[in-house]
């Protein structure tokens, strides 16, 4: 990797890592407080429309925002172009969410979702304003401004949301919440992004991005469909309260592992996007990618797992013990998400989202025949349905990875092999110590504690090169 790229890549990771987790650390914080006050209910009837607000939002971007990216030769027109495509879409699709609200509440009988989708459905119409905007500053590594914007708007509407959960507004404290960041996310990217459309929609610009991000749409919105249709089916065959403790597994799972791997994602593309045509550059920085966000991630997923107990009871209380068993089990099948999303990514940047679609369809058929042999067995059948569905996804999404840059399932296991072998070690290690303990805090104390001193020793004395790699960049900055 040149001098140049290198650095630019440090940067950009640093500064995606600061938007990350302090905007994530804030809201995990927000979302502990609100969870101790709320009840699980209340979040599985926000769960409930997850699935509708998703989909309209997989349409707001439409794969635009990866195209632009992607594009060497990109110009104002191409941007302005993208920028009222997203409105039209936007609107068009708050318009069919405020109109379906009703049938959406009498589908799962639950008459409070009627007015709620109609609120939550604004979102889209703030997200589709801004998205040129975070395109623009991501082509240019710029992270640290949208580390500015999502923390404001986050730590406003976090502040507004706790207030609502104390005054006893109950589902709405975390509807308003969400309407109110999107709103402040999309006035702030117009403050500080310093971009304005011009008067110019192209079709030719149109039909040229189109190709590209009309087969990431189509996997998006696969891909969020099956995401989400757990929600809908567990939301139809068990209780809200039952979703809710889904749901907050499913969010704690996620914290760490969706968080890494979005940094890495948002960081790799643009950056192996400059060297697409640099086959052997291209297969070094790949594996250099992949061993550092398995090396950075896994321990974490595992370590969660064996800390899930103490982790619930002690920051949610006992009314969140029945997520306890679902988050031990979704942690395993979260781990793997970067090394799916580093394959996917290089998919992207040899333009073939032809088979980025393709592969998604085969995964997603696999995926729905395993989720609909374990609904009947019960909802922690579910998540270990899961696990399996993230091996199969593993294998196939490798395949392809393998045919482009000759870096295949097996050369990617040997990779991060040692990696796996170390966090199964401190597994055991964390599960053992902290049975000796009664408390929840000095449980979950002791076992971050044993858990980083073995997992580090291991890569110190094996001299990782991960651990040489993330040591270097603390040194340089």
């Amino acid at each position: 990797m040149s001098s140049s790229l290198k650095n630019r890549t440090i940067h950009g990771i640093i500064w995606s890592s600061i938007e990350k987790f302090s905007v994530q650390g804030i809201q995990f914080v927000l979302q502990i407080l609100m969870a101790r006050i709320l009840l699980p209910e209340d979040y599985g009837t926000i769960a409930m429309l997850a699935i509708f607000i998703a989909i309209s939002q997989s349409f707001v971007d439409s794969g635009f925002s990866n195209a632009l990216i992607r594009k060497v030769d990109r110009t104002e027109t191409d941007y302005s172009t993208v920028f009222y495509f997203n409105i039209v879409v936007g609107l068009f699709f708050y318009f069919i969410l405020f109109f379906t609200s009703p049938f959406i509440a009498g589908f799962y009988s639950t008459p409070v979702l009627e007015p709620l989708t109609k609120v939550l459905g604004l979102s889209l119409l703030f997200n589709s304003l801004c998205v040129v905007q975070q395109a623009r500053l991501t082509i240019n590594l710029n992270f640290k401004t949208q580390a500015v914007i999502s923390l404001l708007s986050v730590l406003t509407s976090g502040t507004l949301g706790l207030w609502m959960a104390y005054s006893s507004y109950g589902v709405w404290a975390l509807a308003v919440q969400t309407v109110l960041q999107a709103a402040l996310r999309m006035i702030l990217f117009w403050g500080l992004a310093k971009w304005k459309p011009t008067r110019k929609f192209s079709k030719v610009s149109f039909k040229e991005m189109f190709g590209f991000g009309s087969k990431i749409l189509a996997s998006g919105l696969l891909d969020t469909i099956y995401k989400n249709i757990y929600t809908i089916i567990i939301g139809k065959c068990f209780s809200s309260t039952v979703l809710g403790y889904y749901s907050r597994a499913d969010q704690f799972a996620q914290f760490p592992s969706s968080n890494l791997t979005g940094i890495m994602q948002r960081v790799t593309f643009p950056v192996l996007s400059a060297i697409q045509n640099e086959d052997e550059r291209l297969r070094i920085n790949y594996r250099k990618f992949l061993r550092l966000s398995a090396f950075i991630i896994f321990p974490l997923m595992i370590g969660l797992s064996a800390l899930a107990a103490p982790f619930i009871e002690l920051l949610l209380t006992d009314k969140w013990a029945g997520a306890i068993p679902l988050l031990q089990v979704i942690c395993v099948a979260y781990m793997w998400y970067p090394i799916h999303a580093i394959n996917l990514n290089l998919l992207q940047v040899k333009g073939r989202s032809d088979l980025f679609l393709k592969l998604d369809i085969i995964k997603k058929i696999s995926s729905t025949v395993i989720l609909f042999i374990t609904v009947p067995i019960g909802v922690l059948a579910v998540c270990y349905g899961s696990i399996a569905i993230s091996v199969i996804a593993l294998v196939i999404n490798t395949y392809y990875t393998g045919k482009l840059i000759k870096i295949g399932f097996l050369t990617q296991m040997r990779d991060i092999l040692p990696i796996i072998a170390s966090c199964i070690m401190m597994f055991f290690l964390i599960t053992i110590t902290i049975s000796f303990f009664e408390h929840c805090l000095v449980k979950l104390i002791v076992g971050i504690v044993i858990g980083a001193m073995s997992y580090l020793s291991v890569a110190y004395f094996f001299r990782s090169s991960e651990l040489d790699e993330i040591l270097s960049i603390i040194k340089r900055k």
